[in-house]
């Protein structure tokens, strides 16, 4: 049998529906079950998003390279 390959949702998708099952977890309503089911899909959603934010660093940093094609760390600029 194949193994089940797992489909990978937006950034922004990701953190909706984590924000979805905090909410859903602070209520306290759900029965333990469902709570664990919720629980271990906001952990894989966040490892997602994790890697997805690492990836998208990554991204930046090369295309932020020097003259002599060596990354540049540059600073961040809050006011634009």
């Amino acid at each position: 049998m194949p193994a089940k390959k797992e489909q990978t949702i937006s950034f922004e998708a990701a953190i909706a529906r984590l924000d979805e099952i905090v909410k859903s977890l602070e209520r306290g309503q759900a029965p333990l079950d469902e709570a664990l089911k919720l629980f271990e899909e906001g952990t894989r959603l966040l490892a997602d998003s994790g890697k997805q934010l690492d990836e998208a660093e990554q991204k930046v940093v090369r295309l932020m390279k020097g003259t002599d094609g060596a990354p540049v760390e540059m600073p961040f600029d809050e006011e634009g």
